[in-house]
């Protein structure tokens, strides 16, 4: 099978390809040097690939970003999607992958949880209402084209290599530090919002198999069905490697909208596809650790 990926360069994007790859797909990545939002450029790379799958994952992520410049993160989520879209209808057959988010649903009550695919939307954030509007373009490239598109709508995913302007790998990096100084005290945000965590490399599997075996213009959760607060995972990764070190709430790190929670079900994907999540969340901490570059003597 031949599969495209935009954003393929970023961090599930490698996960991905190396996913892929294993499967003994021919992968072809595109990232920044291609604007998403240029119908002409990416039509350029679909027709000289002519992909049986385009896995769109280009992408601005990063919630806190989308309050600081909601215009570039619609641009780029919204009329990128449209672009990829447009330019896949012009390959026969191809079916499109879009990768959406859990923050779509926004703030939820308790009785809501575990949230199914079935759960209204309420997005809260630049980020997620950019997100449900993509869904949006691609259930009409469904209905009036007669595409083939799947959605999945992702819960928070982590795991070795991510970017250390996220959460997890950021508090590794200076839980490390710290360790590294001496130093008894970390300041950090808010840590009694929960999330449902699922390791990159299980997400990426159910991209693949969403991909095989999901029905057009269905949306898929993909989550562990259990939630953790931020406070659990800062936890685990301190007692990894300094249970000395404490944790002090510093108000200009909290975000002007944080959902306090996000559990979701992946039952509709399980029937589907068969895929469960295969890593635990200290497992995948381990990992994350891991891969965080001890400090150099000059920080």
């Amino acid at each position: 099978m031949r599969a495209l990926i935009t954003g393929g360069q970023g961090f599930v994007g490698r996960h991905l390809a190396a996913h892929l790859h294993d499967l003994g797909d021919e992968v072809t990545v595109i990232d920044i040097e291609h604007d998403v939002t240029n119908v002409d450029d990416m039509r350029d790379v679909v027709t000289s690939t002519s992909p049986d799958v385009v896995y769109h994952l280009a992408a601005i992520s990063h919630v806190g970003t989308s309050w600081s410049d909601p215009n570039a993160v619609l641009k780029v989520n919204v009329l990128g999607t449209a672009s990829v879209l447009a330019a896949a209808r012009s390959v026969p057959d191809i079916t499109t992958v879009l990768v959406s988010s859990a923050e779509v649903y926004g703030v939820v009550d308790e009785s809501d949880l575990p949230l199914r695919e079935t759960t209204p939307a309420r997005p809260a954030t630049p980020y997620a209402a950019s997100k449900l509007a993509a869904e949006i373009v691609a259930q009409q490239s469904v209905r009036g084209y007669g595409q083939r598109v799947v959605i999945a709508r992702a819960f928070n995913h982590i795991g070795p290599g991510q970017a250390p302007t996220f959460f997890v790998p950021a508090l590794a990096q200076r839980i490390r530090a710290a360790h590294a100084k001496g130093l008894t005290s970390i300041a950090v945000g808010n840590l009694s919002s929960r999330r449902d965590f699922t390791d990159v490399r299980d997400v990426v599997r159910a991209y693949a198999a969403l991909a095989r075996d999901g029905q057009s213009g269905e949306v898929y959760n993909v989550a562990t069905g259990v939630d953790y607060s931020m406070h659990d995972v800062a936890d685990m990764l301190r007692d990894a490697v300094d249970p000395s070190i404490t944790f002090d709430v510093d108000p200009s790190l909290l975000r002007p909208v944080d959902i306090p929670v996000l559990r979701g079900s992946a039952d509709k994907l399980t029937a589907a596809t068969g895929w469960r999540p295969t890593f635990t969340l200290r497992d995948t901490l381990r990992d994350v650790l891991n891969a965080t570059p001890l400090p150099s003597n000059e920080d």
